[in-house]
């Protein structure tokens, strides 16, 4: 080895220690009669002392020439920091290496950044300069988090006598979610490999000759646009289980949820995690993945919305809509009428045809350009109903039901992030279940399945299936974590 030690181990009680160490010059300091260097690697950071009598003239000439990124090997006897001089800072702030012997193993042109530094430049010199970027200390934390999760991962399910199992990455295209990146042939000529946009056929292969636990950290693929939640290449954890039910599969997640949560993040989860229909979630959040680190839940006003002289109102729940909003808690007077007419244009961006808001003045009654469209006893009934108080700010949405939810959802979001509703580190785990079987295409106007067509029904649904497929609901489950879907499954048939 050419090292006997990395940048981010010694202590005060490795003084008096000879020890070898390499890395990256992050930092150098240069003093005249002496040279400080930091030196980096994925480890941490050492402050290294090219200082005579320590140091012959000769390597302290040499040492001169260093510049950010070169990367060296360096021997020499661990000593104390002067008094003062330590750096709390640092893990190894007490400590420094002062030089006996140096070999420069690789130059460095001026970079176009360097790792350490505050205002990072845009993201395609970062990836320009990958290697530069992964250096970053938040690159190498990201990376390593990601290791020790998958390491995990995989310790859990070995020992609940999972096999893991690579599958193929070229096969014949299926019909998915999603196209298909396409590998031409070379043996034969004019056909193509498919790479995988999940292991599903693979998998059933394996429960149907008996393999009844199988698992694997699996790379897809899906040829569509990137987007914040979707990449054309991704890492997903891949399992499946032979006879068993719903219970028995997001148990078995539970458990693997409530391990990462106390290894990684020093969380104690209790068991099992919350669960609530897709139902309740929609109505409650307007969306089937909730954020539940804070609250403001919807209610549904549209039974008092139906007695008002607004027309908005009025017209939406004529035609079958919805009237439902929301309670933002204490903030009124922080809302101007210009950052109320934001709030209006970004809820129009979801498909809301507008935005009512009603301030709760200190009386307790509630005030907006359009309470004069409602009688006193009407603004009460709202006010209870939507639990308001004084310094409390309504905001409603009258349309139909899908567009209620997205817009409310949009906003629920948007102000729970504006007002720091929630600790940014925060963590909130549940699972929306009982998802419907079928949602309707109005284009070909059919029932198609809303997640894959091996989906099956609840049994006490299944009289349903001919009858009123809008109403079956699936064996279907999503884990959702802080408003996202984490991961999902289904009951097959």
């Amino acid at each position: 080895m050419l090292r006997t030690h990395t940048c981010g181990e010694l202590r005060a009680d490795d003084v008096g220690k000879e020890v070898t160490l390499c890395g990256w010059v992050d930092s150098y300091r240069d003093h005249g009669r002496g040279l400080f260097v930091d030196l980096r690697d994925r480890y941490g950071i050492t402050q290294v002392v090219f200082n005579p009598p320590d140091t012959s003239d000769t390597i302290l000439n040499a040492a001169k020439s260093l510049r950010s990124e070169f990367v060296i090997r360096v021997k020499g006897r661990i000593a104390e920091r002067p008094e003062g001089m330590a750096n709390p800072k640092l893990a190894t702030g007490q400590i420094e290496l002062r030089v006996t012997e140096f070999e420069l193993l690789n130059r460095c042109a001026p970079p176009p950044f360097t790792p350490g530094q505050q205002e990072l430049p845009g993201e395609d010199l970062r990836l320009k300069y990958r290697y530069l970027d992964l250096r970053r200390n938040e690159m190498q934390q990201t990376l390593l988090l990601r290791s020790r999760i998958i390491k995990t991962m995989r310790d859990y399910f070995d020992e609940h006598r999972f096999i893991d199992v690579e599958t193929p990455i070229l096969g014949r295209s299926t019909p998915e979610g999603a196209r298909d990146y396409l590998v031409p042939s070379r043996v034969h000529r004019g056909k193509f490999y498919a790479l995988p946009q999940s292991p599903q056929l693979y998998k059933q292969i394996l429960m149907v000759a008996g393999y009844d636990r199988y698992v694997q950290v699996a790379r897809c693929f899906r040829d569509e646009d990137l987007r914040a939640d979707r990449q054309p290449e991704f890492t997903q954890l891949d399992m499946e289980m032979s006879f068993v039910n719903a219970d028995d599969v997001i148990g078995m997640i539970d458990g693997l949820v409530a391990r990462l949560a106390k290894q990684l993040l020093g969380l104690e989860l209790t068991l099992p995690l919350p669960r609530m229909t897709y139902d309740e979630a929609m109505e409650r959040y307007g969306h089937d993945a909730p954020d539940l680190r804070f609250g403001m839940e919807l209610v549904d006003c549209s039974d008092l919305a139906a007695e008002a002289e607004f027309r908005v109102f009025r017209s939406a729940v004529d035609e079958g809509g919805r009237v439902r909003g929301f309670t933002a808690k204490g903030v009124a007077a922080d809302f101007s009428r210009k950052r109320l007419d934001e709030l209006t244009e970004y809820a129009k961006e979801f498909g809301a045809k507008g935005l009512a808001w009603f301030r709760v003045e200190p009386d307790g009654k509630l005030w907006s350009p359009t309470a004069k469209n409602f009688t006193d006893e009407l603004l009460a009934k709202f006010a209870e109903r939507m639990q308001a108080e004084p310094g409390d700010l309504l905001l409603l949405v009258a349309d139909k039901w899908e567009v209620t939810c997205k817009a409310l959802n949009a906003l629920r979001k948007r102000l729970g992030a504006e007002l720091k509703l929630y600790k940014p580190d925060a963590m909130n785990f549940s699972w929306v279940v009982e998802f419907p079987m079928f949602e309707h295409d109005p284009e070909e106007d059919r029932w198609v399945a809303m997640h894959h067509p091996f989906t099956a029904p609840r049994p006490q649904d299944l009289p349903m299936l001919d009858s009123d497929p809008g109403k079956c609901r699936a064996q279907a489950y999503d884990l959702v974590i802080n408003g996202s879907e984490a991961g999902g499954g289904t009951i097959r048939i």
